[in-house]
């Protein structure tokens, strides 16, 4: 069916917005035009009226974790994926650390078969670099990646021993593909749940300290120099990170890097108590750590935005900070929180914003998407950025209510989500 979405607010190649009219049909845009171009007449089109929102292409999630197989009760393939396509998602890639580990071509098969049953936004599956996460042996990373896996990664731990790092880049450079590292020296980290600082201290417990994290970035881009893979930093939270990034870039190193926005939003000085819906993986650093991860957004340092969603039970959450799993949710979320904080203060750009959400996720992984413009996919998302509404968790579509947001007052909430032309998600439809 041609569709035309009328009056859409379209940020422009010099980052401003502009009324415009997009077309679309059979799943790709056929045009994003201005408002006077003379429209098709026919029927069975469907006209849908922006009424002035802003119209991006759709969100790109490149970490995320889906739980599913193994850990159905904390989320499945199909929650996730409507939990993403509420939050403006119409791409996302998820983590291998699944049970069993999604380590071989069978259990990529089954997650693309249960995102294909879902039918709600695009997943694109990671697998692991060691058989079941453990960082003793290799996977097969051949027919792993004809399985359909998009890169290599044993996310939710750092793959400790150098040499078995440089094993895998090696040969997922001679194959082209990415890898992609969860970067925590474990000898530094046992037994802590919170970042080394002030709140770790007031509260007596054991701190996770900056350098666990950059020990294994300063390592990983010397390995990088050495292989000439393409390495991609997870949840960047450090200014030694960031800094070690920027330095490798500067001299042309192939590493790319994200971060998330509860790194970009909170410090540890922001933690209320021992709830530990605080509790994530990389932790909140200092105020210091946050600003180095603002400026090395903001300056390309870090390349995108990732929700790093890791939805856990209301009965694990409730073990308490030293006990409780690391994570929070984040899709429905990322967008609101990162506008009301930056965008509507005026301290970023809003094109700034949506690029590193969409455009460039796409080209740092090669992906078809992430542009508004004449024959891509018609991956779109409606925001409206003036609609103020609370953070309530009650209407999260995951099954995750673990988010350190509850009741702030956002703005900037989607309302509308495009994949493949179709309307995934709306307001006020909900899933169609």
């Amino acid at each position: 069916m041609l569709q035309i979405i009328k009056n859409a607010n379209v940020i422009n190649e010099q980052g401003q917005l502009e009324r415009k009219v997009i077309i679309i049909d059979n799943g790709v845009i056929q045009s994003v035009t201005s408002e006077d171009h003379e429209l098709p007449e026919q029927s069975g089109i469907r006209v849908i009226d922006a009424e002035g929102k802003l119209v991006t292409p759709g969100f790109i999630d490149m970490h995320v974790h889906l739980r599913e197989p193994g850990f159905e009760h904390k989320e499945t393939i199909e929650s996730g994926s409507r939990s993403a396509v509420k939050g403006g998602f119409s791409t996302i890639a998820c983590m291998p650390n699944t049970k069993p580990v999604t380590d071989n071509a069978d259990t990529v098969a089954l997650v693309l078969e249960k995102a294909r049953q879902a039918n709600l936004v695009k997943v694109l599956p990671y697998a692991a670099i060691t058989k079941n996460e453990l960082g003793r042996e290799l996977t097969d990373f051949e027919a792993l990646k004809a399985a359909g896996a998009i890169g290599f990664t044993d996310d939710g731990v750092g793959v400790q021993n150098a040499q078995m790092m440089k094993d895998a880049m090696k040969k997922a450079a001679s194959m082209g593909m990415p890898v992609i590292a969860h970067c925590e020296d474990e000898s530094l980290v046992k037994g802590a749940c919170v970042t080394e600082g002030k709140f770790a201290e007031q509260h007596g417990l054991k701190g996770i300290p900056n350098e666990s994290e950059a020990i294994h970035v300063g390592r990983d881009i010397l390995l990088t120099e050495a292989t000439g893979v393409h390495y991609h930093v997870c949840h960047v939270s450090t200014e030694q990170s960031v800094r070690l990034i920027r330095q490798a870039k500067a001299i042309g190193i192939s590493v790319t890097a994200e971060v998330c926005p509860h790194h970009l939003v909170l410090s540890d000085e922001d933690i209320p108590g021992l709830d530990a819906n605080w509790k994530m993986n990389p932790p909140l650093r200092s105020p210091r750590d946050v600003e180095a991860c603002i400026e090395g957004l903001l300056d390309g340092t870090l390349d995108m935005i990732v929700t790093d969603h890791a939805p856990h039970s209301e009965e694990e959450k409730a073990k308490g900070m030293e006990l409780a799993p690391f994570g929070i949710v984040g899709f429905e979320t990322a967008f609101p929180l990162l506008y009301t904080k930056f965008v509507a203060t005026g301290k970023w750009d809003l094109s700034m914003l949506v690029q590193r959400m969409t455009s460039d996720p796409a080209r740092v992984f090669g992906l078809n998407s992430g542009v508004l413009k004449a024959g891509a996919p018609a991956d779109l998302t409606m925001i409206d950025l003036e609609n103020e509404k609370e953070v309530d968790p009650e209407n999260f579509a995951t099954k995750g209510r673990n988010t350190p947001f509850t009741g702030w007052k956002l703005k900037g909430w989607p309302v509308m989500t495009w994949v493949d032309g179709e309307i995934k998600w709306s307001e006020h439809n909900g899933f169609e």
